[in-house]
């Protein structure tokens, strides 16, 4: 498999040559559905607390008479029917939203994500990309120079430059992330993935 790569003015320079078995295997949607959940479901914090009917602040006495009111009979207004009555099944806050997912499933579904990728011509490859000082502008005017500031752009880098970071992060249409951050929902989220000479290698080395 080789990967086009592309200069600081958008064209292709060299052709990269890749792991077939990272970014040129076949495509799993139902494995990379189900890692998706998965991590989504595992960034979820169990926060939201619901009061059953015995934790209802309400008296126990029974409101109004069972016969002769002409309505339905009620126990204690805190009954689930009752506006301000407790919840049933109530949310606990003690909810476990977690998902296993083997590492061997992970690795294959975040290999089919790159190699999707890479069939729709929506990654590229960077020898590598940097900036002189923590300045949004300047990165800005980096990216267009690649022909990438119309869209979404996914940044992975082998390793995070400080000035690289700084720059970027007040750019809601971009996100820079380590070879060792990337997620299957950010690959799958952004438009165009740029990925440095040395981030394929560590993501060869980490998914191969």
């Amino acid at each position: 498999m080789e990967l086009k790569v592309i200069n600081e003015k958008g064209v292709a320079s060299a052709n990269l040559v890749a792991s077939d078995q990272v970014f040129g295997r076949g495509y799993n949607e139902d494995l990379v559905h189900q890692l998706v959940v998965a991590y989504q479901a595992n960034a979820r914090a169990a926060n939201s607390k619901q009061k059953g009917r015995s934790e209802i602040a309400k008296s126990t006495r029974k409101p109004f008479a069972q016969k002769g009111t002409g309505r339905a009979r009620a126990g204690m207004a805190s009954s689930p029917l009752w506006r301000g009555g407790g919840k049933i099944f109530p949310n606990t806050g003690e909810e476990n939203y977690t998902h296993k997912v083997n590492r061997k499933m992970y690795r294959a579904g975040v290999a089919a994500i790159f190699s999707k990728l890479v069939s729709e011509d929506r990654l590229v490859v960077v020898e590598e990309l940097k900036v002189d000082a923590p300045k949004t502008k300047m990165f800005v005017e980096k990216i267009k120079g690649m022909g990438l500031g119309a869209e979404r752009v996914l940044i992975i880098t082998d390793d995070l430059d400080e000035n690289l970071y700084l720059s970027s992060r007040n750019l809601p249409n971009v996100l820079v992330l380590e070879a060792a951050q990337a997620d299957p929902v950010s690959l799958i989220r952004f438009p165009r993935v740029v990925l440095t000479r040395g981030a394929v290698a560590k993501i060869e080395e980490m998914f191969a």
